[in-house]
């Protein structure tokens, strides 16, 4: 019998029943061997397709786990050097002469970077696959790490830019990488897990990028003793980067030998010329309620990312002397999100309410703004870690959701593609708050400059229910999803 709601043919008793397709029902056995999964999965289904009969085989292996966990590894240590600079701008700002807004571009190369990188790179990633993008990931990423190495000194604050540069171009190799690996390793069943466990190792490094800095550079006033701190943390990262990018060289695999999902089997055989990623792009451009999640995910997401930026600023204002707690909020706030994401990812694969939910953290997103807006110059921290906590479970949590819900949306479509066009959106929406909340601050203030992001959360909430409108019911979606999947493999695709 064939689950409408799910999408997938649905196991009775062993078998599988399908009228239209399938010409003689046999049993799926289950079996454990090799690395296969605990329960291996095997359809074997003769079908006639201009008459020929073939099998189909699709199969879990263990190693899908080792694949998703050192990305999100190599991930950790990319987004860690995202913050490094930003939450101890003052320190920065002392030890190479320049300005608050000078350090603020040491996060913000990070959005700008992708803008105009990031569509190549997409290209790459459909073109050349998961392997060739990791191993450039992991390459830049090792470089940058190791050029801000050299940098420890007054006067050569273009060398430590130029390593956070490469740095920055790593994290376009990385950023569209979560749905692929999910789509190309797991089952049907993990889709959301999987990717969520991908943005948990970005959000894990944002986190240590809060926490670590102003443990291992404190605020000292000889230069030669800062010098010797930020030496330290340059080298632990370079050291880090430079493991990882050894492992990936050794271990990391393209995809597995057999497919997860029917879906997968199938595209397997869809020839390399019959994709052209222009026209990918052009129909997902058309794509009314994918353009709307595109703005609200760029919102949300840029709100985010310039209270990263800027929280050094926001919380030294309020309370001086503090950077080790700015730090610490700023992994209350990931942490949080980290939570808020794993719950999200498997509420979806159980419920699939990818529109109800979405609403649901984006109305959460603006109100825990709202708070955290009015309760961050009350005097007392303990309030501005709870507050900080509740705006993350909901602000960051929202991140696998905007991936996730993007699949859905633009289903046959390469997942690679619309993680990256959302991605897009949210480095130029992070550059633009930024700087303008930033000038908002500077002028008039941390509360107007947080009621300036809790507009336009506000203006993304009231646009996320507009989306459900134009959003077709998900049964149509799944009802798309399995005639594609029954559009099975000729003989001797696999």
């Amino acid at each position: 019998s064939y689950n409408m709601s799910s999408g997938k043919s649905s196991l009775v008793d062993g078998e599988i029943n399908d009228n239209e397709n399938v010409s003689d029902l046999e049993k799926n056995k289950m079996m454990s061997a090799g690395d296969s999964e605990e329960v291996r999965l095997e359809n074997n289904i003769q079908l006639n397709r201009n008459g020929d009969d073939t099998t189909k085989t699709i199969k879990l292996y263990k190693r899908r786990w080792f694949i998703v966990l050192l990305f999100g590894s190599y991930s950790l240590c990319n987004s860690f050097q995202w913050i490094q600079y930003g939450i101890i701008n003052n320190i920065f700002m002392r030890f190479y002469g320049v300005e608050s807004f000078t350090i603020d571009w040491m996060s913000m190369i990070y959005m700008l970077t992708y803008i105009p990188f990031i569509f190549p790179v997409t290209w790459l990633l459909d073109k050349k696959g998961l392997r060739i993008i990791a191993l450039v990931a992991t390459a830049m990423n090792c470089a940058g790490t190791w050029i801000k190495v050299t940098s420890v000194r007054p006067d050569l604050f273009a060398v430590t830019m130029l390593g956070q540069f490469c740095c920055s171009l790593a994290q376009v190799f990385i950023l569209g990488m979560p749905s692929k690996i999910a789509s190309v390793w797991f089952g049907s069943e993990e889709v959301s897990t999987a990717c969520s466990i991908g943005v948990f190792g970005n959000q894990l490094g944002i986190a240590i990028g809060f926490l670590v800095p102003p443990i291992l550079v404190p605020n000292v006033e000889d230069m030669d003793q800062l010098a010797y701190h930020i030496s330290i943390m340059f080298y632990i990262t370079a050291g880090v980067a430079t493991l990882l990018f050894l492992l990936v060289v050794i271990v990391f695999q393209e995809r597995p030998e057999l497919p997860p999902t029917q879906a997968q089997a199938t595209a397997r055989c869809i020839p390399p010329e019959q994709y052209s990623y222009t026209a990918s792009i052009l129909r997902l451009l058309r794509n009314k309620p994918f353009l709307l999640l595109i703005l609200t995910y760029g919102l949300n997401v840029g709100c985010f990312y310039a209270v990263g930026t800027l929280l050094n600023r926001m919380i030294i204002e309020h309370y001086p002397g503090e950077e080790l707690n700015a730090g610490r909020i700023g992994l209350t706030i990931v942490i949080a999100g980290m939570v808020g994401s794993l719950i999200c990812g498997i509420w979806l694969d159980r419920t699939k309410t990818y529109k109800q939910t979405t609403l649901a953290v984006y109305l959460m997103s603006f109100v825990g703004m709202l708070v955290y807006a009015f309760t961050l110059s009350l005097g007392h921290l303990w309030v501005v870690f709870l507050t900080a906590g509740a705006l993350g479970f909901f602000m960051t949590g929202y991140l696998p959701l905007g991936f996730e819900f993007g699949v859905e949306l633009t289903y046959p479509e390469c997942e690679g593609t619309s993680s990256g066009l959302l991605n897009c959106s949210a480095q130029v929406f992070g550059i633009i708050f930024t700087i303008c909340q930033g000038k908002i601050i500077d002028n008039y203030g941390t509360l107007a400059g947080n009621i300036f992001l809790c507009v336009f959360l506000f203006i993304g909430s009231v646009l996320t229910g507009v989306k459900q409108v134009f959003t077709p019911p998900l049964y149509l979606i799944d009802l798309l999803r399995s005639l594609i999947s029954q559009e099975l493999p000729s003989p001797g695709c696999l």
